[in-house]
């Protein structure tokens, strides 16, 4: 029976009810977004779970609607042509998947150029498409409300970067606070007369007077934009750091400072060589990376952190009730998958009910990220079956969920490669395993055998599947198998169990119930 959907007011646990079948959420399931940026035009589809939604379709084409507006006041012509090609296209598309009409927005580029009303107007002749100009203050909000997607409840400053502005919003307790938006967008200050002595004393001064108004104790620093991206992607080449994965990606001042002059000291072509940034990007990485560098000698943030989220997925923020807002992107996201893709949808809770006992320890793992790893134990059975754990390490470490680190997307890649393969023995998966310490690899073993063994008992004939204990002092590892477990449990479920014991350390193992 479909738990989500029966009806039944039993208790979810610490996780909640799933809501992807509530009304609210279903009006979420597919939403078209359109963002016109000073740079780029952009258009995604959000589909799936509506607090962790999957990209059902993501395009964009590098329009330059903005460049030379800083001298002439009115938008690019080129630009402009590129930019109508692309709304157009983008709205067959839109009528092609049912989605239309689009919501769409404007930012810089459109908002101060003096044509701007103008090119709005062909837009809407054209294409049937309103075209919404939002102000620097709402871009900034909306940025934020993006990285709230990610990081409910994040504290810090979130900085926008586009074309043709900047803009800082502050976060407190998962709250988007004061927002401000500035003329230091990289386009922009290409422009800039008296050349790059000149672009320097623009750059120093304008992020002098940004972070006046703003918080500057300034515990972490959320980075939104192409450029930010770019820049981070750098420092992942530089570092040869192994998980490619943008959104969560971590740096260090120190470590950022470095890169910020790599990218001074480094050929553009070699730079866009090693990284694959292409070239209307990769021209106003330079000049980004010094706005960069002022605004962490003003601000110091302890930690910086890239954000894959920004203006589009805070406007889907934006329509989300306060009960879909509140969840946990990760666990919601799990549970869409197992609903959709699980042999057994609902098992999974099953299965963490019956492994969680031998999670007691103060050094294990969080709760939630047993949760996820039972949600997403069965997701990926249609692989082949020599290849199970490479497509469930590969799917959990490369997908595109909010609401973990990037320890976390390998940890849970450990335990679901170990859902399927007891060893990890030369894995092409080594380098990345590097990026957690042992004792959250031996956690991560001990879950994926766990879930393996748990896994064998899925055609019980009632709800219990037994209980697991572990004796950590006593080194025993003891199986109670409830009445609808016992013909399941033959010699493959027992190697299984052993297995597990081995990893936890137990060299007794003890059955009951048989």
């Amino acid at each position: 029976m479909d738990l989500a959907s029966s009806g039944e007011s039993e208790d979810w646990g610490p996780f909640g009810q799933p809501l992807f079948d509530d009304p609210s959420s279903r009006a979420l399931a597919r939403v078209g977004v359109l963002d016109v940026g000073s740079n780029s035009v952009r258009m995604v589809v959000f589909d799936g779970a509506a607090r962790s939604p999957a990209y059902f379709f993501n395009e964009k084409v590098m329009a330059g609607l903005g460049a030379g507006m800083a001298d002439t006041g009115r938008l690019n012509e080129q630009g402009r042509e590129r930019a109508l090609a692309a709304i157009k296209r983008f709205q067959l598309l839109a009528e092609t998947m049912g989605i239309a009409p689009l919501t769409a927005v404007a930012t810089a580029a459109v908002r101060e150029a003096e044509d701007g009303p103008e090119f709005r107007e062909d837009v809407l002749r054209e294409t049937g498409l309103r075209l919404w100009v939002i102000d620097g203050e709402e871009e900034a909000r909306l940025s934020a409300q993006g990285v709230l997607l990610g990081w409910p409840g994040a504290e810090g400053l979130v900085c926008d970067i586009g074309g043709s502005s900047m803009e800082l919003a502050e976060l407190t307790g998962g709250k988007v606070g004061k927002c401000i938006s500035t003329k230091l967008g990289p386009q922009r200050l290409m422009t800039v007369k008296g050349g790059k002595k000149s672009r320097k004393a623009a750059i120093q001064s304008g992020v002098r007077e940004l972070v006046k108004t703003m918080d500057r104790d300034c515990k972490r620093l959320f980075l939104v934009g192409g450029s930010w991206r770019a820049i981070a992607r750098i420092d992942m080449d530089r570092l040869g750091y192994p998980l490619t994965v943008l959104h969560e990606y971590r740096m260090s001042r120190k470590a950022l400072y470095r890169t910020i002059d790599h990218i001074q000291d480094t050929p553009i072509e070699e730079l866009r060589a090693r990284t694959g940034i292409g070239e209307s990007r990769m021209a106003l990485v330079p000049i980004a990376a010094q706005v960069l560098k002022e605004l962490l000698r003003e601000l110091k943030p302890g930690d910086i952190a890239i954000s894959g989220y920004g203006i589009r997925e805070g406007m889907l923020y934006q329509h989300m009730p306060q009960n879909i807002r509140d969840r946990d992107p990760l666990i919601e996201a799990c549970r869409f998958a197992e609903k959709k893709d699980a042999r057994i949808p609902g098992f999974g809770r099953r299965l963490y009910d019956f492994v969680n006992p031998l999670f007691t320890a103060r050094n294990a793992p969080d709760a939630r990220l047993i949760k996820a790893a039972c949600l997403l134990h069965d997701v990926s059975w249609r692989a082949h079956p020599d290849y199970r754990h490479e497509v469930c390490f590969d799917e959990v470490t490369r997908a595109n969920l909010g609401g973990m680190t990037h320890r976390e997307r390998i940890f849970l890649g450990v335990a679901l490669l170990h859902r399927y393969k007891n060893s990890r023995d030369g894995s092409r998966f080594t380098p990345l395993f590097e990026l957690i310490d042992d004792d959250t690899l031996r956690w991560a073993e001990i879950l994926g055998k766990a879930m393996r063994f748990g896994a064998m008992l899925t055609a019980s004939e009632d709800q219990a599947m037994g209980e697991l204990r572990c004796f950590a002092k006593k080194q025993r590892l003891e199986l109670r198998l409830a009445p609808g477990t016992r013909d399941l449990f033959g010699e493959v479920a027992e190697a299984r169990l052993t297995a597990l014991a081995g990893a936890l350390g137990a060299a007794d193992v003890v059955v009951k119930g048989r």
